[in-house]
C-alpha cells in the first residue's frame, strides 16, 4: 500500500519520499510504481512526461529522520499491528513540526489507540486507501477520539486532491469498509469450505449478480490472507460477532503459508 499512495501522491505534485527500514523492499516499491507508470502510459492514461514528472517527484530513503524532514504530510501504511503503528508514529511525531497531519492507513485497528502516547493525538486520523491505490476512488476518513475538526478537513481536502471521493466514518472497529468486506468474505470462505461451490463460482456470483468489480475470494487474495486473518482476528474479539471468526479454511491456508498473490497461492494460483 505504501508504494501505492506514494506514487498517487507524486502524480499529484508533491514532492514525495518513500521510506522503509528494508532497502530491498523500497526498491520492489519503485519497481512497482515504475510498472503502473509505465502501463498507464501504455494505456494512453498518462503521457511520457506526466510519468517522468511523478518519477522526478518521488524519492525513496531508509532514514526516518531524513524521510519526514520539513514534511506538510506523513501517511503510514506499515502492517496492522497496534504496538509497530503507535512506536512508528510516536517517533514522527517527535520529530516533525506540530503542524504536520499524521495519518494511518490502517483498515480496522483504533485510531484512538493508535494516537494514544503520541505527541499533538488532535493530528491523528485515519486515511483508509484501497489497493491498488492509482485505481481505486475510495479513501476512508477515520475520526479518532482525539482527532479535531481541522485534521479531519484537512484529510478530506489532501483526498480529494489526489483525486479521490473521502468519506468519513467515526472511529469504530472495522470501520465501514472493512467490518463488511470482511463479513462479505469470510462468508465466502465458510461456503467454499462447505462445497457450496468453487472459488471461481462464489466470486463470479458478486461480480456478475452484484457488479462487484473483484469477488471476495479473488479480493482476498490480492489484500493477503495473512492480513485478512489478522483483521477477522481483531473484529472477532472487538464486536464478539459470530460472523467475524475467522474460518478454519483461512486459518490453515495462513498457517501453510498460502497467503495469497504475494506467496504465489492463495484461493486461486498465482502466476507472474
Amino acid at each position: 500500500m505504501g508504494h501505492g499512495i506514494a506514487q498517487v501522491s507524486a502524480m499529484t505534485g508533491w514532492e514525495t519520499r518513500l521510506f522503509d527500514v528494508d532497502e530491498q523492499a523500497l526498491g520492489a516499491g519503485m519497481e512497482k510504481v515504475r510498472a503502473n507508470l509505465e502501463g498507464g502510459v501504455a494505456r494512453g492514461k498518462l503521457t511520457e512526461d506526466e510519468k517522468g514528472y511523478a518519477l522526478a517527484r518521488l524519492s525513496v530513503t531508509t532514514d526516518l529522520a531524513a524521510a519526514v524532514e520539513g514534511v506538510d504530510v506523513v501517511i503510514e501504511a506499515v502492517p496492522e499491528k497496534l504496538a509497530l503503528k503507535q512506536d512508528l508514529l510516536g517517533r514522527v511525531a517527535g520529530v516533525v513540526d506540530p503542524s504536520t497531519l499524521l495519518a494511518s492507513n490502517t483498515s480496522s485497528l483504533s485510531i484512538t489507540e493508535i494516537a494514544d502516547g503520541v505527541e499533538g493525538p488532535e493530528r491523528v486520523i485515519g486515511m483508509h486507501f484501497f489497493n491498488p491505490v492509482h485505481i481505486m476512488k475510495l479513501v476512508e476518513v477515520v475520526v479518532g477520539g482525539w482527532t479535531s475538526r481541522d485534521t479531519v478537513e484537512r484529510a478530506r481536502t489532501l483526498a480529494v486532491e489526489m483525486g479521490k471521493t473521502p468519506i468519513v466514518v467515526k472511529d469504530s472497529p472495522g470501520f465501514a469498509s472493512s467490518r463488511l468486506g470482511v463479513a462479505l468474505g469470510l462468508e465466502a470462505m465458510r461456503m467454499l469450505q462447505e462445497g457450496v461451490a468453487t472459488a471461481e463460482d462464489i466470486d463470479a456470483a458478486m461480480e456478475l449478480g452484484y457488479r462487484h468489480p473483484m469477488g471476495p475470494l479473488k479480493l482476498t487474495d490480492l489484500v493477503g490472507l495473512d492480513v485478512r486473518l489478522e483483521i477477522a482476528r481483531y473484529l472477532h474479539r472487538e464486536l464478539g460477532a459470530e460472523h467475524f471468526r475467522p474460518p478454519a479454511i483461512l486459518e490453515q491456508k495462513v498457517e501453510e503459508g498460502k497467503l495469497g498473490k504475494k506467496s504465489g497461492e492463495g484461493f486461486y494460483i498465482w502466476n507472474d
